[in-house]
């Protein structure tokens, strides 16, 4: 299995730092405009591709996923639903 280091509370979390530079990339093309609707944005952008590579890192096991991404399982199962990326 792969490993992921990260240290909750640290100053600089390689994650953070790849979301704050996407979203001032975000901000420097919208040319003066003004988004509406920035957190439903961002959550409907990051939430697929949050679930799908958990569970790509946990090779499938819907438990291990969900310990990972500090949900239970059913909840877990409900969001793949919802986003399309379950089997079943």
């Amino acid at each position: 299995m792969r490993r992921v280091s990260m240290t909750i509370g640290a100053h600089d979390l390689p994650l953070r730092s790849h979301a704050e530079r996407a979203l001032n990339d975000y901000f420097a093309s919208l040319n003066g405009h003004h988004p509406a609707r920035l957190y439903d944005l961002v959550m409907r952008e990051v939430e697929e591709p949050l679930f799908r590579t958990v569970l790509d890192y946990a090779e499938g096991n819907q438990s291990r996923a969900a310990v990972i991404l500090g949900i239970n399982r059913g909840t877990l199962r409900k969001k793949l639903r919802e986003l399309g990326l379950s089997s079943g």
